[in-house]
């Protein structure tokens, strides 16, 4: 079977070379509070093991948590024991998950704090990307000095390669590219608003992370054949540099990986 080795690019101007497809890990540790169309059981971790093994066999080499992810972090810390050179960790920052519900803490305090406890967690002493995991006030985050340099401290002290955004507003999107790396952003054929932040990237020269690019699960919204219809959309795009699916279902990420394969070979 084809990997998507051969198909690993830059992400932006980070000097990280990354899979068109990351692993979203939100499944790894928590199923209350999320958005997808099916219920599912939160697997053990000899069955994550296999997942993450399949995954690197299929060319993956990124993967996406956050501490708002249950405990991801923390399962990922023992699951990537021995194999931290071969992942390229995305983390974030800003938002809890305590009680059933998202809390978000926008202060430069409470980012150390949070970063600190996430590179414990994952058992590393650097992230790859770190993103503002943002509530929706994008603007009002990203004009906020004091987070901003932060975030660049973090990357001078070392604990992370890069920084960014996960913002939800075509405004938030193109400022994130303009401070910092990376942007996180909605982007498939039936959300197509933020197409301008992947326009401006693609100008710049900065990283895309595209987030519910296969609608979060809602395949039927995708009409005809939406798998390769969603994948064939996101890589058209000259700004996207890779695609976080979230999965825990092995056959579900082959099919991925083939899909993403056709679509960049277009």
């Amino acid at each position: 079977m084809e990997t998507l080795i051969k198909f690993h690019r830059p992400l932006g101007q980070t000097g990280l070379s990354v899979s068109p497809l990351g692993l979203g890990t939100v499944k790894f540790g928590r199923n209350e509070g999320v958005k997808y169309p099916e219920n599912f059981e939160i697997p053990d971790e000899q069955f994550l093991a296999a997942l993450l093994a399949h995954a690197r066999d299929l060319g993956i080499n990124m993967l996406d948590t956050a501490p708002s992810y249950g405990v991801s972090e923390e399962r990922l810390g023992r699951l990537l024991k021995g194999q931290r050179q071969d992942w390229t960790i995305v983390g974030k920052i800003g938002e809890e998950f305590k009680n059933g519900e998202s809390e978000y803490i926008f202060t430069p305090e409470h980012f150390e704090m949070s970063l600190q406890r996430s590179l414990k967690n994952l058992q590393t002493d650097y992230l790859d990307v770190l993103l503002i995991h943002s509530d929706g006030s994008d603007m009002a985050i990203l004009s906020d000095e004091k987070l901003i340099r932060k975030m660049d401290e973090f990357k001078s002290r070392g604990l992370v390669r890069a920084i960014g955004a996960s913002t939800k507003t075509v405004e938030g999107g193109i400022k994130t590219l303009d401070l910092m790396d990376i942007v996180m952003a909605t982007y498939n054929p039936v959300m197509r608003a933020e197409k301008p932040v992947l326009d401006h990237a693609d100008e710049k020269g900065k990283g895309v992370l595209l987030k519910k690019a296969l609608a979060s699960g809602h395949l039927d919204k995708l009409g005809k054949n939406p798998l390769q219809t969603a994948m064939d959309f996101a890589f058209a795009h000259p700004g996207t540099t890779g695609i976080i699916v979230g999965t825990i279902n092995p056959s579900h990420l082959s099919a991925n990986v083939n899909a993403a394969i056709k679509a960049l070979k277009n």
